[in-house]
């Protein structure tokens, strides 16, 4: 077959990109290196929805974050993903830091955000107790929100694929070659034809536009290390608590999740290396430092997982969206922070590209909306569980004690395409709560085995060679 549309990337922009071409009439495909959507760059974002007055006036980043923060509000409520509006607190620590926030402010007022206030220290007090006494005064923007980046993902991905969206995971790109009219992605599995070609591949769009012969930026990786917190501190702050932004960084942030486990970080590191995702000691201790610095309550002990992601940055540290000139081929580039805010922004803007460039997109007259997913079952009333176990049984067989996860919600999620032990768990949170799998595992694996009747040791965590048991060797005679 050949494609319309293929995009190369599935991270939260690529499977934005994917539901926004799936709603016309088009022959889309997405080509992913990974064994699942998601498993970059994307799942180690924060999940914060930025409140529309970070980013700089007269940048792409700019442009789009406020964009995006209005459509996640109706994308959330159509596609059935988490979505909790907690507004935010940016710090002053000192006098120094208040023209900062009034600059912030003139850049959210110039941009139609509604609501950014300027709080005095004893309205910062009153609402959050648990802030630093050093703060002098805040920024509070009630636009900001929270979400699941992974399960934003995984609901743009389905809704595209229920819509005819054709997929190629295990497929990392080796070549692209230009033949007359068309493009041919070479892949590990095979070749595919486009008229179009999105470069959405993170870390690696440099990479990628350097094989179609346009290769005129580099992609710098920048690590941050994040941490997550037991849920007992759960409503410790209600707003996600920033701190006064840096030249290269946010910084360190205090975010109530949308699960109710608190997240801090990230930290902003240099690195070399496009897979350099090792925590150290070091980079733990500067986020619990910085979290501290804003929250004095939290304490090490408390956490219960770290983790570190890398963020594309592109020369020039803006966005890189657009044509280039090999035509038909378009760059979806250095989508860093707010680049989960801005991805509905970015595919809706790489569609008028793609229309300017030529492209028909005719709508489809019918578009499918899969089912709203079924509410966690910890979250359920005592009634609404006892129903719903009579119903089936397995609902009443908890696997993951930490989060309350069901064996029913576990299958469900390997039935939606849960093929990895990383798939199940950004499915359902199972593993994600404070003993970190060490209950569950086993019993996910098991399931895993049995649905998609393969023994236990071709599974594996997160696709390619990382297996988690071997072979029994053979009984000796």
């Amino acid at each position: 077959m050949r494609y319309d549309v293929a995009i190369v990337g599935g991270g939260v922009v690529g499977c934005a990109l994917a539901y926004a071409l799936t709603r016309y009439q088009l022959n889309t495909l997405l080509i992913e290196k990974a064994c699942d959507v998601g498993f970059g760059t994307s799942k180690a974002n924060s999940g914060v929805i930025h409140g529309g007055h970070h980013s700089r006036a007269g940048t792409l980043r700019g442009d789009l974050e406020w964009a995006g923060n209005r459509q996640w509000l109706l994308l959330c409520r159509d596609l059935g993903i988490g979505f909790r509006q907690v507004g935010e607190l940016m710090l002053a620590l000192s006098d120094a830091d208040v023209p900062v926030l009034e600059e912030y402010k003139r850049q959210g007022d110039a941009r139609g955000v509604p609501g950014l206030t300027l709080w005095d220290r004893q309205q910062v007090r009153d609402d959050t107790p648990s802030i630093t006494e050093d703060m002098v005064a805040a920024l509070y923007a009630p636009t900001t929100a929270v979400i699941n980046p992974y399960e934003a993902c995984f609901a743009l991905f389905d809704h595209a694929r229920a819509n005819g969206l054709r997929v190629a995971l295990d497929h990392a790109v080796t070549g692209i070659a230009a033949v007359q009219d068309s493009w041919v992605v070479q892949t590990q599995g095979g070749d595919f034809e486009a008229d179009f070609v999105l470069n959405a591949a993170g870390l690696y769009a440099d990479e990628v536009a350097a094989m179609a012969g346009v290769g005129t930026f580099d992609i710098h990786p920048r690590k941050g290390e994040e941490l997550l917190l037991d849920k007992r501190l759960e409503g410790i702050v209600r707003h996600i608590i920033f701190p006064c932004p840096t030249p290269i960084s946010k910084g360190i942030l205090v975010i109530p999740t949308l699960d109710g486990t608190i997240m801090i970080g990230p930290s902003a590191q240099e690195v070399t290396a496009k897979d350099e995702v090792t925590t150290t000691m070091e980079g733990g201790s500067e986020v619990f430092a910085g979290a501290q610095r804003l929250v004095p309550g939290i304490q090490m002990r408390d956490c219960i997982a770290e983790f570190a992601g890398l963020r594309a940055i592109a020369d020039g540290d803006d966005f890189i969206i657009g044509t280039t000139v090999a035509h038909g081929f378009v760059n979806v580039a250095g989508i860093q922070s707010p680049g989960l805010t801005a991805a509905p922004a970015i595919a809706e803007r790489v569609c008028a590209i793609l229309r300017d460039e030529g492209l028909a997109l005719r709508p489809k007259t019918t578009f499918v909306s899969l089912p709203a997913v079924r509410a966690r079952f910890a979250g359920l009333t005592t009634e609404e569980q006892a129903r719903l176990s009579a119903q089936d049984a397995r609902y009443s067989h908890i696997i993951c004690r930490c989060e309350g996860i069901s064996e029913r919600e576990i299958i469900d999620a390997i039935r939606a395409g849960g093929n990895t032990l990383d798939g199940i768990k950004f499915r359902t949170r199972a593993g994600m709560g404070r003993c970190q799998g060490a209950f569950c595992a086993w019993r996910c694996m098991a399931l895993l085995a049995q649905e998609r009747q393969t023994p236990l040791h071709t599974l594996t965590k997160r696709g390619g060679g990382s297996w988690l048991v071997c072979a029994r060797p053979e009984e000796p005679s």
